[in-house]
């Protein structure tokens, strides 16, 4: 059995993972507008909301704010990441171990970023076997960042670089495989196809509208997907509650968009 089968990461066999590795991916910029967003406390704060069911962060500010919420939040340790002043070809360096993530953080799932595609492939797919293997002798489930990037991927939101993206993540032995949205529900069910029994979650992207927003969600879900991975689409909302709670409509409920929104109404 996978451990996502019986992991507290999930909800009735749905995720919504919180995301908070941008401070290292990207920097200062991805703090705006919301400048409250660049406080961890107030984001883990964010994240005791009931729609999340993890947290992704990485070694240090797992280290520096964990501990103060442990008992309302699930941590989803980030092993991997490199800032965007990297002007080489794409990868992303190890910043921790699965051993410290589970002894030394009390990480009860890992994060691990691949880019299928770049001149590191060979590389980041050996690293992503030890990740992995790791993680299953300490039963944690592994989230895979699953990114087709490089000189021979012409467009990493097609259907066919998507689908491609969450097949690796079954192959490589990945419980869930977070990627980016391909367009469409049609070409969503085509990669839900092609992830099998690794569950695969969208990623949330830079902030778009309410209604946007939603409908992809929406479509992900109607399309088989297991939920979503959201960092500034929540945070850096003056309101990251309001939008929780319409996400919680759509992704558990399988509520319809203008229900989530009639659910959640902006604030006066």
């Amino acid at each position: 059995m996978r451990p996502i089968d019986d992991a507290p990461v999930t909800r009735d066999g749905k995720t919504l993972v919180l995301a908070y590795d941008h401070g290292i991916e990207h920097g200062p910029v991805d703090f705006d507008p919301q400048p409250e967003s660049a406080d961890p406390e107030h984001v883990f704060e964010v994240a005791t909301h009931p729609a999340v069911t993890s947290l992704a962060v990485g070694k240090g500010i797992a280290e520096a704010y964990y501990p103060s919420f442990e008992d309302d939040v699930s941590l989803l340790a980030k092993l991997n990441g490199t800032s965007n002043l990297w002007m080489g070809e794409p990868d992303s360096a190890v910043n921790c171990s699965v051993e410290y993530a589970a002894e030394e953080l009390g990480a009860e799932s890992i994060g691990f970023t691949v880019y299928p595609g770049t001149n590191c492939e060979v590389e980041m797919f050996e690293e992503f076997r030890e990740v992995q293997e790791n993680a299953r002798e300490y039963g944690l489930p592994v989230v895979m960042w699953a990114y087709p990037r490089g000189q021979a991927v012409k467009n990493d939101t097609s259907e066919e670089a998507v689908a491609y993206a969450a097949r690796l993540g079954l192959e490589l032995g990945a419980d869930v495989a977070k990627v980016k949205y391909p367009g469409s529900e049609e070409a969503m069910e085509q990669v839900t196809r092609m992830g099998g029994p690794t569950r695969v979650i969208m990623s949330g992207g830079s902030k778009t509208s309410d209604r946007e927003f939603l409908e992809s969600v929406k479509s992900v879900i109607d399309a088989g997907g297991a939920g979503l991975a959201v960092g500034r689409n929540v945070w850096q909302r003056e309101n990251p509650k309001r939008i929780l709670d319409a996400l919680e409509k759509v992704i558990f409920e399988e509520t319809s968009v203008d229900e989530a929104l009639r659910a959640a109404p902006p604030e006066a």
